[in-house]
């Protein structure tokens, strides 16, 4: 997977860069991070309701667009895979694989890490 959303990244930095491409990527780079954001969220909104719905089939459609998008955003903002990937390698470390950063405060007791007022990992 990831050796395809790098492929992704170095396509749309190309086409990025070369001002006359008339292609959707471009006209979406084009657009401005905001037209980009945008259709960042249209694409999240489409993957979880087709999720509620239970269709399959659109969920792996809308969640290849998603990608797309937010890779475009990623290009937009400097942003690497690999970016992304030491993000998820450091979280890993301090939570393990399936686990979400938590967004409160966070304490690291005696080589643990505790989250949360109560030392909640929600």
């Amino acid at each position: 997977m990831s050796s395809t959303i790098e492929r992704l990244h170095e396509a749309v930095t190309r086409i990025s860069r070369n001002v006359a491409d008339t292609s959707r990527t471009a006209k979406l780079v084009q657009g401005g991070r905001t037209k980009m954001a945008k259709k960042l969220v249209e694409e999240a909104a489409e993957v979880s309701l087709d999720a509620v719905t239970n269709d399959r089939e659109a969920v792996v459609r809308e969640s290849a667009d998603l990608i797309y998008n937010l890779t475009v955003l990623w290009v937009d903002m400097g942003i690497s895979p690999d970016d992304v990937w030491n993000e998820m390698k450091r979280r890993e470390q301090l939570y393990g694989i399936a686990e979400k950063l938590h967004k409160g405060p966070v304490a690291v007791i005696n080589g643990g890490v505790t989250v949360g007022p109560q030392g909640d990992k929600g």
